[in-house]
């Protein structure tokens, strides 16, 4: 990923959030600095952005790279410093290390002061598109956050240009001051996409028997804590100034020489704080050949969905001639966008709008149930069910299970399948730490879905289950990767020992 020098940094302070944790389970001490770890500072740094200087956070290496590219098979020591001014900690997002290097702060580690340092040494097995960023109060929506690349040594003699690019939504604004007003009604009041007139919450769904349970007949229309089911779906409660790829807009954008004729495969990661997007190649066709770093039976088109979260890698075969070719993102329910440009010597690279033609609909999970995993898991019956209700209140309160603080609890060698059941205004991208998992159904229809780390539930009752194998024992935190929805309390964790 490119970055300018001219961008640096400095942010505002945001509160901890923390999830209860389990005695038997004990956070580990702060090592000394070991010998031949590679150095990431979490730093200030200054970006442009529509004219205007932005203080925001990175993730660099001593050269000015942001982030790290790996490959599979080498060890992940790493040196974490702290230079942001207050405390940090960082989570390897996609990566399945020991849970007491998950950087997760109230679960797995604790904050890392302004100033120190914390060292990460743990096997990285698995190639993939994964991504690091700050699991510490909102210091993620001022872009703490970086690439983390994990190459597969069998593809280096590959023919293919590598292109990554990091998404974010961008605001000028305290992201404090922005839960605040959540919490006292603004989202309430913001943007709302209404149901058609004949919608049906259960369209799709095989509703027969139960799930996790729990007996599903007769739930239309149910109303849950107050709230009415099947109600006008929210898109975004967040107003950005600006979409960013790799740090800049379309005012500016990252031009990437590349061959006629040649391959490019597109690692593209959304590490936006809470916006779903759809990746649109324009005039291009790209193949879909893995998600969240996982591959899948491949995909052909134009237009993607792309939560929050989430990592698609795409195949481009360009055309064998002398042009440019954007690359964007998109706001669902929007036209605001980002991008970069695919441009081969001697193009006319013209200048891109920052607002698409028209408005893109919602990210709905239409992908996620064409997706087919190449290395599924292993046929195996549940031996734990759980069904996770997603609940939301007045005074933006989101919870899962009730804001249930005790740990889900497993046990080694578990195969464990979660429903999640949506019955909010709004979708979640729900994230699970430490593991890999199938997504196995959708509205109550079973699949052999892809494997991923984060699967966006639809909302007014949408459902998901998700299905993996408890293999990696400890603490490990799940929650919506809505940065706000999680600071207002859409997070819990799942505990369980070797």
């Amino acid at each position: 990923m490119k970055t300018l020098s001219r961008r640096r940094f400095l942010t505002a302070s945001a509160a901890t959030l923390s999830v209860a944790a389990v005695p038997s389970l004990l956070l580990p001490a702060r090592p000394a600095r070991a010998e031949g770890h590679k150095v990431i500072t979490a730093g200030k740094r200054v970006i442009e952005v529509k004219g205007r200087a932005a203080n925001v956070f990175g993730l660099a290496q001593d050269n000015g790279t942001q982030g790290l590219v790996m490959n599979a098979g080498e060890r992940f020591r790493v040196r974490l410093e702290n230079r942001i001014g207050e405390p940090t900690v960082i989570h390897w997002h996609g990566l399945t290390p020991p849970w007491q290097q998950d950087g997760v702060s109230g679960i797995s580690q604790e904050p890392i002061a302004d100033g120190e340092g914390f060292d990460y040494d743990f096997p990285v097995a698995t190639p993939g598109t994964f991504w690091m960023h700050s699991h510490f109060g909102l210091q993620e929506q001022l872009m703490l956050a970086a690439p983390l690349i994990v190459r597969d040594p069998a593809e280096a003699g590959a023919d293919m240009q590598e292109v990554v690019v990091l998404f974010h939504d961008f605001t000028f604004r305290d992201p404090n001051e922005i839960l605040a007003e959540l919490k006292a009604g603004a989202h309430d009041m913001a943007g709302m996409e209404a149901p058609a007139a004949d919608a049906n919450p259960h369209a799709g769904m095989d509703m027969g028997g139960s799930m996790g349970g729990m007996s599903m007949g007769g739930m239309s229309g149910m109303s849950m804590g107050g709230m009415q089911m099947g109600g006008a779906a929210h898109l975004q409660d967040v107003q950005y100034d600006a979409l960013l790829a790799n740090d800049r807009t379309l005012d500016d954008p990252e031009v990437v020489s590349v061959e006629q004729g040649g391959r490019v495969r597109l690692r593209l990661i959304n590490g936006a704080a809470s916006t779903n997007m759809w990746v649109d190649l324009g005039q291009l066709s790209g193949r879909l050949i893995a998600v969240d770093g996982m591959p899948v039976e491949p995909i052909d088109g134009s237009r993607f969905e792309f939560a929050v979260a989430q990592r698609l890698d795409i195949v481009i075969e360009l055309p064998k001639e002398a042009s440019a070719w954007p690359v964007f993102a998109v706001q669902e329910g929007g036209r605001m966008r980002t991008g970069i440009v695919l441009a081969a010597k001697g193009a006319t690279v013209a200048k891109f709008a920052d607002m698409a033609d028209a408005d893109f609909p919602a990210v709905a999970g239409e992908l996620e149930q064409r997706l087919r995993a190449v290395k599924p898991l292993a046929e195996k019956a549940a031996t734990r069910q759980h069904t996770m209700m997603m609940m939301e209140a007045p005074g933006y309160i989101w919870t899962l299970d009730d804001g249930k603080a005790t740990p889900i609890p497993l046990k080694s060698g578990d195969r464990f399948e979660m429903t999640f059941m949506n019955h909010t205004t709004m979708s979640h991208p729900m994230h699970l730490h430490g593991h890999s998992f199938q997504v196995v159904a959708v509205n109550g229809k079973r699949i052999s879905g892809a494997m991923r780390d984060t699967v966006l539930v639809p909302s007014n009752m949408g459902m998901v289950t998700i299905a993996f194998d408890a293999d990696n024992a400890g603490k490990w935190a799940l929650h919506c990767h809505h940065l706000y929805h999680m600071a207002a309390g859409m997070m819990t964790s799942l505990a369980y020992e070797s």
